[in-house]
């Protein structure tokens, strides 16, 4: 019997960038508080999508920027310093792939933005 293929509901759950995690929730899973995400937001390092509601709603990669953000701060680097690292961190890793794509070689994995 061929697998069935993934519903439409089902497929959202695999997708990183689907807004699945209410502003708690999202707190939560990342050792923060509401407040941190408020503020990396206002910082312009996420931009969380809003339901219909106007409540802020995270996806999978926006927690894992919001999580790297936090780990930094955790370590003593002020907010927005820690948002522009990892805003660097991210351009930098996207140029290092487009020099590999252009090279004609896969980019390595396992760097700091693994999407």
């Amino acid at each position: 019997m061929p697998p069935e293929a993934p519903s439409y509901a089902t497929a959202r759950l695999d997708d990183d960038d689907y807004p699945a995690y209410t502003m708690g929730r999202a707190a939560e899973m990342i050792g923060a508080t509401p407040g941190f995400l408020r503020a990396i937001g206002e910082a312009r390092l996420i931009t969380p999508l809003r339901s219909e509601g106007g409540h802020r709603r995270y996806s999978r990669y926006q927690l894992r920027i919001a999580a790297r953000a936090r780990d930094l701060v955790d370590a003593g680097t002020p907010i927005e310093a820690a948002c522009r690292i990892v805003i660097l961190e991210d351009q930098l890793e996207e140029a290092l792939r487009l020099n590999e794509e252009l090279r004609g070689r896969p980019a390595p994995s396992g760097g700091p933005a693994e999407r």
